[in-house]
């Protein structure tokens, strides 16, 4: 067997692979006696079939499997071997891709082709220059985060009147289109969170009710649609289109939030023991974990600046109609060609970022090995346990479920993508030349939503 290559350009080549008889005569006619010890034809005890006549009913099929086999194993050994960088997968050419007779079998040729990645410059160095946004985290911030912490470790007591964020219980009954209960309608008990309600003027006419009050409101109006009003009427979502706008609801209690006392009690359980000992301490530790949560915020804001940056200025040149036709291949779904040229400039700039990052990675020798992406995920793991507020296994029992979430192909994929990212943020970070600047919580989410 035999293969060679033959360029077309800087970004297109073709990889011609020669199949002489000697490469799979010996493997075809061993698939072929082992159909003949199994075949069951009339008149033939299994394993008494002529030779022939196998070969006659199977064996061009047999040949295509092995030849196929042969080619791709040649192919990715020439690539591997000769260090060539493609995009994609090599494909067959269109025209004069294949020359061979299965009825004769003697000699076979197959065509290939290439879209190689085109040797680039990724124009970042010490002299770039990148402003990173950083949350001002001022005492409005801190003192809204300490409320919250102290409402969430609060508990819910009856009130009187309904205030603006409390909770009440109500029952709901349906209406006909004249507000008569409907005959057959919906008649449920469930909450009402006012604090979540965006619709202002029917909020506005819940704020001072009290137990036993009554009034007309529509269910979209007091929940946030879809699920959330099935579940609040106690029906399922497909059910949705067949109810009644109005709904009179009957407030049967009223709850308030009372918050948690700022005390040694609550501070060892939102930090550990002896962590915090008083308000001003817990200011300080209030104002760092909202600076570290929102440093990451601010990694990935910079580091969106550096990509934007970088695909505007970085020269790249792809073998376009490789690409095209690679695409209209490997879908697992027919598609059109007008839908490929449609879509094509989202897709070329994915594979140009992609070509970059490789670039940054292989210049810079970035790698991370196994042991790397096992910590990463451990690392992950743990993080979700504390948002929940629970302790984190023993490590063995950890490692034994960061091993299991690498198992799965998804689940390892977005985790490598995440730590790529970590580490080009990290490279950029200490390659660029950083402008630090302060802004608002309103500001900067205004910046990291553009």
């Amino acid at each position: 067997m035999n293969v060679v290559r033959e360029d077309i350009d800087a970004l297109n080549s073709n990889l011609k692979v020669i199949v002489n008889p000697i490469d799979y005569e010996k493997n075809v006619k061993e698939k072929l006696n082992k159909y003949r010890k199994t075949a069951k034809i009339p008149g033939f005890r299994p394993g008494k079939v002529p030779f022939g006549m196998i070969q006659k009913k199977y064996g061009a099929s047999v040949l295509s499997e092995e030849l196929n086999k042969l080619v791709g194993q040649a192919l990715n050994k020439f690539i591997s071997d000769n260090k060539i960088e493609i995009l994609g997968n090599p494909i067959p050419v269109e025209k004069e891709g294949f020359k061979g007779d299965f009825d004769k079998p003697e000699n076979f040729e197959f065509v290939y082709q290439l879209g190689l990645a085109p040797k680039i410059k990724v124009p970042l160095s010490s002299k770039s220059k990148f402003e990173f946004i950083k949350v001002k985290v001022d005492d409005k911030l801190i003192n809204q985060q300490i409320e919250d912490l102290s409402r969430r470790y609060g508990k819910l007591v009856s009130a009187d009147v309904v205030g603006e964020k409390d909770m009440i219980l109500v029952q709901f009954v349906e209406l006909d289109k004249d507000n008569i209960t409907k005959e057959g309608g919906i008649m449920h008990s469930s909450t009402i969170s006012l604090e979540f309600i965006n619709d202002l003027k029917v909020k506005k006419e819940i704020v001072g009710k009290k137990v036993g009050d009554k009034l007309i409101v529509n269910p979209y109006s007091v929940s946030k649609g879809g699920v959330d009003t099935a579940s609040m009427l106690g029906i399922d979502q497909s059910k949705l289109e067949e109810i009644s706008e109005n709904f009179e609801i009957t407030i049967n209690e009223i709850k308030v939030m009372q918050p948690a006392e700022l005390n040694n009690e609550l501070f060892d359980k939102l930090f550990g023991k002896g962590s915090v000992k008083n308000e001003e301490e817990l200011k300080e530790r209030v104002k760092s974990d909202l600076e570290n949560m929102f440093l990451a915020d601010s990694n990935r804001l910079f580091t969106k600046k550096v990509y934007k940056n970088l695909i505007e200025k970085t020269k790249v040149k792809l073998p376009d109609n490789f690409l095209k036709r690679w695409i209209k291949l490997s879908n697992e779904k027919e598609i059109s060609n007008e839908q490929i040229d449609a879509d094509y400039e989202n897709y070329a700039k994915g594979i140009k970022w992609q070509i970059i990052q490789g670039n940054i990675f292989k210049e810079n020798d970035i790698k991370f090995g196994h042991e790397e992406i096992i910590e990463f995920t451990k690392g992950l793991l743990i993080k979700n346990y504390s948002q929940y507020g629970m302790p984190a296994p023993e490590d063995k029992e950890l490692l034994k479920s960061a091993q299991q979430v690498l198992q799965n192909k998804e689940e390892a994929n977005r985790i490598y993508d995440m730590l790529s990212e970590e580490k080009l943020t990290t490279f950029f970070k200490e390659t660029v030349k950083l402008k630090n600047k302060e802004v608002s919580y309103d500001d900067f989410v205004k910046l990291a939503s553009e």
